[in-house]
């Protein structure tokens, strides 16, 4: 593993970094207060970042994607992390699940989505069914060349602005040495589908203005030309996704917490008390020192990961590893900060209180759900 940049990757970090301070960090605390993200401002950002090529830098070059390597790809993510989720994730990375599109699904799915004019969804977590998929009770029944589906998904983020969602539902059963187990689809449904209903889910106290969503289906009937990848296949399809997903929430928790180290920095090297800046006191200084430790080393198991996902090499236990360490890690990087900034790290004026609020999403979880509890 190289442990040095090249010229492109440090291009790409170097215009991330300034699009996000140019065009993000002044909307932040609009959409803190407004818990919400105007439809204007959303199109303004998609449309800048289109011209900086930073739109969909995850998708193939053939259909009009950045076609980022995962490495790269990771160091742009870690880059609009250090923005609030709301913002940064309007400079999309679609799922990578599109790449399984085929034929007229790639017109009407994956292009637009690419170029901007279409937003997806991911439509798993249910109820009764987050981490344990296998679970879930929404039902995608055969009735000749359509599928009838019933049932309920939640925590779906990203889901009430969403012009499709990527479906996974239950389409059959199988037999196996302990017991039966639900076979799973993957479907691409549009939300104006009659028999679907989408409703915003309950406010949340993290992630302000990005919102997770209810859907309802009873009796909504799909073609079988939606199914995205094989019939009864659906982890087949998920599992090309889950773990460079895995990767960026890691990435997206170190910028972050990078941001919040920074802050602390420039705290202690002003903030004076006793006569001295606090940060010549042992007890802030140990603090600092510890922070740094911590995200250097999240920082490299997430590029040390994403590496050898381009050679071929990553496993589920490297990206659960990178994410893991990447999400407690700014769990305790954002408690630190406050704890440094004192009373002002409660305050308004400055982000930390609500980078501690969005850590809590995150922290404490290897597993495939990323930063809002809905992701998966």
């Amino acid at each position: 593993m190289q442990f040095g940049l090249t010229s492109e990757q440090q291009m790409i970090v170097d215009t991330v970094r300034t699009f996000v301070e140019r065009e993000l960090y002044p909307y932040e605390d609009e959409v803190e207060q407004m818990d919400d993200v105007r439809p204007e401002l959303r199109r303004q950002i998609i449309d800048r970042s289109l011209e900086q090529g930073l739109y969909a830098a995850n998708m193939p070059e053939e259909h009009g994607g950045g076609g980022l390597d995962d490495l790269t790809l990771m160091l742009l993510s870690r880059e609009l992390g250090r923005a609030s989720f709301a913002l940064q994730w309007i400079v999309a990375r679609p799922s990578k699940i599109l790449s399984a599109c085929v034929d007229d699904q790639i017109d009407t799915y994956l292009k637009p989505t690419i170029a901007g004019d279409r937003i997806d969804c991911l439509a798993m977590s249910e109820p009764g069914a987050g981490s344990d998929v296998r679970s879930m009770a929404t039902k995608a029944v055969r009735d000749g060349g359509d599928f009838v589906i019933n049932g309920q998904k939640h925590f779906i983020s990203n889901g009430t602005v969403a012009d499709y969602m990527i479906l996974f539902a239950a389409s059959g059963e199988e037999d196996t040495p302990r017991g039966k187990k639900k076979k799973i689809t993957s479907f691409l449904v549009d939300m104006d589908t009659p028999g679907l209903e989408r409703r915003r889910g309950p406010s949340c106290v993290s992630h302000k203005g990005y919102h997770q969503a209810e859907f309802y289906f009873d009796n909504c009937r799909i073609s079988e030309k939606q199914i995205l990848g094989e019939e009864h296949k659906g982890f087949d399809v998920a599992n090309d996704w889950l773990g460079t997903t895995r990767l960026e929430v890691a990435a997206m928790c170190v910028g972050k917490a990078q941001r919040a180290l920074e802050m602390s920095v420039e705290w202690a090297a002003q903030r004076k008390q006793f006569g001295q800046t606090i940060g010549k006191f042992q007890g802030v200084s140990f603090k600092l020192a510890d922070m740094a430790t911590q995200i250097a080393a999240a920082e490299l198991l997430t590029l040390q990961a994403a590496w050898k996902a381009d050679q071929g090499m990553m496993t589920d236990q490297d990206a659960a590893m990178a994410k893991l360490h990447a999400t407690e890690t700014l769990a305790m990087v954002t408690d630190e900060a406050i704890q440094i900034h004192g009373g002002m790290g409660l305050m308004d004026e400055l982000p930390l209180a609500r980078f501690w609020c969005d850590a809590r999403s995150v922290s404490g979880s290897s597993s495939t759900a990323p930063l809002h509890p809905g992701r998966l």
